[in-house]
């Protein structure tokens, strides 16, 4: 009776502890390393973006746009820009590392190891946050120096792009495990992920909305997260950043919680 109990701790512990951090370590460390070798392409594509979309609205509207909440519109538009691109990035980082090892078959290489849901989850959520916060940090900069768009709060600025890269990472993990093709994840990527960013206040006030697409964009956490910079950056906003706090919470215990089952079943990962 006493070998049982012992063998049921230790199998209960694990021969590595409560916590794999090597295992869980060594996950993030390759989720980082997996963007950072292609830098060119998910660091200064997304800043090189960001800059065409703010020339291309400086020369289409030109000087004579009036302010929007009491700012110049260019001041308006830049943390919309700079959220929709940590929206995108932190997106497209989980989907694509879990679409690929799926579509090449080594997603065995991620199930094998004796990783818990909760420490998968962990990994690859900590590579979403990583790359959407650089991609934030070369943006702002970028808006400070040819912009003077500085940060009014950068305590909101911080949260939200956290809030924003792990509710976005959930669901490009969500979408990475759901799809069997890279032509599913780019249908869910185009169809679902980008009109909600495009609707939800990057470009403009919802101010400026009809009544029912208000209502739809206050049910819509990508509003929240858009707004919720955009009060940190510039400390103007459609709505109360502690409203916004709850929504963008609530929403990422939801993804969170969709991700741990789904990994924990082992759910169209598994033959």
């Amino acid at each position: 009776m006493a070998e049982q109990t012992t063998l049921a701790a230790s199998m209960g512990e694990r021969r590595f502890g409560r916590v794999n951090w090597t295992g869980t370590w060594t996950l993030m460390e390759r989720e980082v390393r997996r963007f950072m070798n292609v830098w060119s392409q998910t660091v200064m594509a997304p800043l090189i973006n960001a800059g065409l979309l703010l020339m291309i609205f400086t020369i289409a509207i030109g000087p004579g746009r009036g302010a929007v909440m009491g700012v110049p519109f260019m001041t308006f538009l830049a943390p919309g820009i700079l959220t929709m691109t940590v929206i995108q990035n932190a997106f497209a980082n989980t989907s694509s590392s879990m679409a690929s090892a799926k579509v090449q078959g080594n997603i065995v290489d991620t199930l094998m190891p004796p990783l818990s849901a909760t420490e998968l989850l962990v990994g690859y959520i900590f590579g979403s946050f990583a790359r959407g916060a650089l991609v934030a940090v070369v943006i702002a900069l970028g808006a400070w120096l040819f912009l003077g768009v500085g940060m009014k709060n950068p305590l909101w600025v911080l949260t939200f792009v956290l809030l924003g890269s792990i509710f976005m990472g959930g669901l490009g993990l969500i979408a990475g495990i759901f799809a069997n093709k890279f032509d599913q994840l780019s249908a869910i990527s185009n169809f679902i992920v980008t009109p909600l960013a495009f609707l939800s206040g990057t470009f403009y006030s919802i101010d400026a909305l009809p009544s029912l697409m208000q209502t739809l964009c206050h049910i819509n956490p990508f509003f929240y997260i858009i707004d919720g910079v955009r009060f940190g950056m510039i400390g103007v906003s459609d709505s109360s950043p502690w409203v916004g706090l709850l929504v963008v919470l609530a929403a990422c215990a939801v993804v969170m919680a969709i991700c741990w089952r789904w990994l924990d079943r082992g759910y169209r990962l598994k033959a």
